[in-house]
């Protein structure tokens, strides 16, 4: 799946390996739609008493691409009982040689529009490029070299788990932001065969693993900062598909439950 919320929610030269085998054959991604229930994982003293919200995640195999679509609707309830909802509305094609993103994000707040972003980003073979938006019109940004799109990323996460890799670090860019790529670090805590009845039948024989994304300001190498803007835990499945979310905003935390999940058909 795509990298959920960003800032709020190739050439690969940072690939970090650990002596492990090589994988033969490349991650096999699943068309599909999957509906997710949000809800407060830890408050940390923030002020937050509750979060409730519900995010539904589709993937369609568009032959030469990946089209995507994510809708997410959260309400974070406060110590004194005020409410904040937020919506957002998210879409990408993606080339399937990660060499180009179109994106589209509408988000909003009580009912008002708060961003809106949108573009074309088109990378070279190593990885640099160029970001231009329609949303903030006229607007441009440089893809530094090694850059990944978010299916490209969570392809190469896959095969990095499967392959025994533990770490995989690379600039990305999702399209959820008009500042630009952020710098990330992917931490692969565990990788197994499949076990057991799973609860879909798109998850049947597949393996799987816990992953841990933190996302940096790429402006923070240069301050001297180290602490990530936020992060994502996910079980992936071998075929891309999450059925565990943890979005670490460090304030507070909230947590996805898949309840749904369906096969999309598609290809060619």
């Amino acid at each position: 799946m795509t990298i959920l919320t960003r800032r709020a929610l190739g050439a690969v030269a940072a690939l970090t390996l650990m002596a492990a085998p090589a994988v033969t054959q490349p991650a096999r991604m699943a068309a599909h739609r999957a509906a997710y229930r949000l809800d407060l994982g830890e408050a940390r003293q923030s002020g937050v008493s509750a979060v409730r919200g519900a995010m539904v995640f589709e993937v369609v195999d568009a032959c030469e691409g990946w089209a995507t679509r994510q809708r997410m609707t959260m309400t974070v309830t406060d110590r004194d009982g005020q409410e904040v909802e937020t919506v957002s509305d998210y879409a990408t094609y993606e080339a399937k040689d990660g060499s180009r993103l179109r994106f589209s994000l509408t988000q909003s707040s009580q009912g008002a529009v708060s961003q809106r972003v949108a573009g074309e980003a088109e990378l070279q073979p190593d990885g640099s490029g160029r970001i231009r938006y329609t949303e903030p019109q006229g607007q441009e940004e440089e893809l530094p070299p090694g850059t990944l799109l978010p299916m490209r990323h969570t392809v190469l996460s896959v095969e990095a788990a499967r392959g025994g890799r533990r770490i995989l670090t690379a600039p990305l860019f999702d399209g959820t932001s008009d500042e630009g790529p952020q710098d990330t670090t992917t931490i692969i805590s565990t990788w197994g065969p499949a076990g057991g009845q799973p609860r879909f039948p798109l998850l049947a024989d597949q393996a799987s693993g816990r992953m841990r994304i933190a996302f940096f300001e790429r402006r923070a190498a240069t301050s001297g900062a180290s602490q990530p803007e936020y992060e994502v835990g996910l079980r992936y499945f071998e075929n891309g598909v999450a059925d565990e979310l943890l979005m670490d905003f460090g304030e507070f935390s909230v947590t996805g439950r898949m309840l749904e999940l369906a096969p999309i058909p598609g290809g060619c």
